[in-house]
């Protein structure tokens, strides 16, 4: 990544952040400040910050993955083992909106998570992520299975109301990487995908993938999933909570909600998203090789 920045640092101005939300505050001080265009180069974590910034701004999010899951760039189409491709997206100059979600306030594109899923990126070190990559998560999950969650209760602004162990939101169709967790996602038509866990333990990491395999989680028996405009989710103690895979805090409750801003994406034209053969694919691929950075000719 640093290579390829430096080999294209006389296309922008390039600022390096040192600690937690100076992303944030740089995108909102470019937005502030008329720029039309603002980059995000890193995982889903920076994205996050980034959008946080611009929210509520007309500048458009540019996106250059290098991050351990990059969901969101996955989601969108951009090429993520492609530096050059995913910098050519950026120039053509195609901006599709999509819709932007709170949680408790911290705004999120992608998807958000209350207990178990929340945990595990609690358990996950910075340092086990550059070592092992995905695998970082897989591990942490192993360690949090056996703990007993705390019922959950989801209300819907409609009156829906539903109980659980844990809770997964998506604006878009994937989760995890290349994982369609959301068959039915879409992420501009103002809607949640809802995910609510009626057990936990090794029953919800093996519902989860048999889900998968069998074309929707939503299909297993011990899993609920419905589309919501707006809900609230209840735990009788505060449990954590993440949105695009970086935590916001624990909380007893969490209220989601559309923000009234939307996002401005520079993205493809149209957005390809992988089926099984790409998760077999990505989980055969592990520890993940480094990012395509050639900067020949024609590409």
């Amino acid at each position: 990544m640093l290579r390829f920045l430096m080999d294209h640092a006389n296309r922008f101005a390039m600022y390096a952040t040192n600690h937690a939300g100076e992303a944030r505050d740089l995108a909102a001080r470019f937005a502030k400040e008329g720029e039309p265009v603002v980059i995000a180069a890193g995982g889903d974590g920076t994205l996050n910050e980034v959008v946080s910034g611009l929210a509520g701004s007309e500048t458009i999010l540019g996106v250059l993955p290098a991050g351990t899951m990059n969901v969101f760039a996955r989601e969108m189409g951009i090429p993520f083992d492609s530096l050059e491709r995913a910098f050519m997206v950026i120039e053509r100059g195609f901006v599709r909106d999509v819709d932007l979600f709170e949680a408790n306030g911290s705004p999120f594109m992608q998807m958000a998570g209350v207990g178990f899923d929340a945990r595990v990126i609690e358990e996950t070190t910075w340092e086990s992520k550059k070592m092992l990559g995905p695998l970082a998560y897989l591990l942490a999950g192993m360690k949090v299975l056996g703990a007993k969650p705390p019922k959950i209760e989801v209300i819907c602004a409609d009156g829906r109301r539903e109980e659980g162990v844990a809770v997964l939101a998506g604006n878009g169709a994937l989760y995890g990487g290349p994982f369609k967790f959301f068959r039915n996602a879409n992420n501009h038509d103002s809607k949640l995908d809802v995910l609510v866990y009626k057990e936990s333990g090794y029953k919800l990491v093996l519902d989860s993938l048999r889900g998968l395999a069998a074309g929707g989680i939503d299909l297993m028996e011990s899993t609920t999933c419905f589309q919501a405009e707006e809900f609230t989710v209840r735990a009788e103690c505060e449990l954590p909570v993440q949105v695009d895979g970086e935590l916001i805090g624990r909380f007893s409750e969490v209220h989601f909600v559309e923000s009234a801003n939307r996002l401005r994406v520079l993205a493809p034209e149209d957005a390809l998203i992988g089926g099984f053969a790409d998760t077999m694919k990505f989980l055969l691929n592990w520890p993940r090789r480094p990012v395509e950075v050639s900067t020949a000719k024609g590409i």
